[in-house]
């Protein structure tokens, strides 16, 4: 039987996240939606943000085109790792505001895949009820 958190995590505590159990996405907010998402190139591709010709462009120049598309906010040259735009109240740009299920699931980045094996706190989340 799945147990569901007595309180709510603040995403920017990590010692206040829960330990991660399948099922527990199902009644939360998604708050993991609302953390820095970064993404590589094969992510992009993936997302259908960048087609498979582009790959081979400089990553500052597909930086630049998707910045000004507003899909990405921010590009580390020395890492490659792009950062996904977030939306004025902090939500990723792909998690739908009323269902707060991601609208590209099937294409999501590897940062949310692996989430949260993978995070500031691997195994654990920011579980908060949903509203």
């Amino acid at each position: 039987m799945k147990r569901i958190p007595i309180a709510n995590a603040d995403v920017d505590r990590l010692e206040t996240w829960v330990k991660y159990q399948k099922g527990l996405c199902n009644d939360c907010h998604a708050t993991c939606c609302t953390l820095p998402v970064e993404a590589r190139i094969g992510d992009l591709v993936r997302m259908q943000l960048v087609d498979q010709f582009e790959i081979d462009e400089p990553p500052r120049q597909i930086a630049r085109r998707l910045m000004k598309a507003g899909s990405v906010e921010h590009f580390n040259q020395k890492s490659g790792l792009f950062t996904l735009t977030r939306m004025a109240s902090g939500d990723c740009l792909y998690l739908d505001r009323l269902s707060r299920r991601c609208t590209i699931y099937e294409r999501r980045p590897d940062t949310c895949r692996n989430h949260p094996q993978v995070g500031p706190r691997p195994g654990h989340c920011a579980w908060q009820a949903r509203r």
